[in-house]
């Protein structure tokens, strides 16, 4: 624990990791609400919810590197203000809201998410020395693993106590308090050591290496949003659905434990080995499952994903560890806000994918075809990136060193 003692030591840490948590708990409970608000304040079914969800997501891969830029060319308190009172504005006006205008509105409303995530890793990038990330990066996600148990519980509650409409007002009410409190403290996003360049060209850093470790942050999304649908149809299976949340929260304890490793140790496995085990891992809980029923038995199924949980913390943690090593600092909200948008995409393909599988075979084959798919793009980004190296020998010249893969 001496690493982390010394992380939590420098100046603006605590803060920091004390300030995303509190603003990601409305970001964690708004999935859950949006769905339980139209499925059962608008009462339409679940293609519905996820029609919304998905115009919401869209807007979001597409709005946070735009707000990265506005980072980087206007300063943090400028990007806080716009998306602060465009998504509070967004989510106070929803409960009026029909369900066309709904999804409509999400697009808009996505695209001016407050990015509390690309925020904390920009930040953490800025405060902690490049020998340190690892464990910064660490502890940043763990506590997201503490908000994706606590945020959706805390939506349910408030749907299910207030009802869904009041629900929305709540949850805009606690997007203007977490705006302003990140607004209040302003975690510095550029050390006073670091000096940006006016203008850099996409193509000067933008580069396949980037571009691959973004993939690799894709492809470990792809694996995490195709395991929560093998988990829930393997219980729906034996009408044990009420379950997922034990199981999710037993996956999110076990990645919490396999995060405090990745960043209490002087040198870890890198991002790609990582993501090798978490894929490979969540396979092996499907080639399990063709012989054992495992969602007959929640424990059960909770036990066989133990292992592959723990490479979940660390496989995003390393990402954002790549991510602050290769982008410059001119630009590193915009290659923040990528990665941001790489997580989102790999979830927004994962699930529908996997839910395919799972429909058409067995929910045992869903969790085998995750790991397969996560390989798939890992293994594409990878080739593509030595067939670029190999046409561009400057790009082997690099100062990232090959052990980084």
């Amino acid at each position: 624990m001496t690493r982390y003692r010394a992380t939590l030591r420098l100046p603006g840490v605590r803060s920091l990791l004390l300030v995303v948590f509190l603003a990601r708990l409305p970001m964690t409970a708004a999935g859950v609400t949006v769905i339980l608000h139209v499925t059962t304040g608008l009462e339409h079914g679940f293609a519905a919810a996820g029609l919304v969800g998905s115009a919401i997501t869209v807007g979001r891969s597409l709005g946070a590197p735009v707000m990265g830029w506005v980072v980087d060319r206007f300063g943090l308190r400028t990007m806080v203000a716009v998306t602060t009172t465009g998504e509070s504005l967004f989510w106070l006006t929803a409960p009026a809201m029909s369900l066309p205008v709904l999804a409509v509105f999400g697009l808009i409303g996505g695209f001016v998410l407050l990015p509390v995530l690309c925020i904390g890793r920009q930040a953490m990038a800025a405060l902690v020395p490049v020998e340190q990330r690892r464990t910064g990066y660490a502890l940043d996600s763990i506590l997201l693993d503490v908000t994706t148990v606590v945020g959706p519980i805390l939506g349910v509650l408030a749907c299910t106590r207030l009802g869904t409409e009041n629900a929305l007002t709540c949850l805009g009410i606690a997007v203007a308090a977490a705006g302003t409190l990140v607004f209040l403290v302003n975690p510095a996003v550029r050390a006073d050591h670091e000096v940006a360049a006016e203008r850099l060209p996409v193509r000067s850093w933008l580069t396949p290496r980037l571009l691959t470790v973004l993939a690799i942050g894709t492809a470990a999304m792809f694996v995490l949003a195709g395991m929560e649908v093998s988990i829930v149809a393997s219980l729906s299976t034996h009408g044990a659905e009420d379950a997922a949340g034990l199981v999710l929260a037993v996956a999110s304890a076990a990645s919490m434990a396999g995060g405090l490793a990745h960043g209490g140790v002087r040198r870890s496995l890198s991002q790609v080995r990582l993501l090798v085990l978490l894929a490979v891992l969540c396979g092996c809980v499907g080639i399990a499952g063709t012989g054992v029923d495992l969602g007959a038995s929640w424990w059960w199924l909770a036990l066989a994903l133990v292992p592959m949980a723990t490479m979940c913390a660390p496989t995003l943690a390393a990402t954002g560890e790549r991510v602050a090593a290769l982008a410059p600092v001119a630009v590193r909200g915009v290659a923040t806000g990528l990665q941001s948008s790489a997580f989102t995409v790999g979830t927004a393909i994962g699930s529908p994918l996997i839910g395919l599988v799972v429909d058409h075979t067995a929910p045992a084959w869903g969790f085998a075809a995750a790991g397969a798919g996560g390989l798939l793009i890992a293994g594409t980004a990878i080739a593509l990136l030595n067939r670029s190296s190999a046409a561009t020998p400057a790009e082997t010249a690099s100062p990232v060193p090959s052990r980084a893969w």
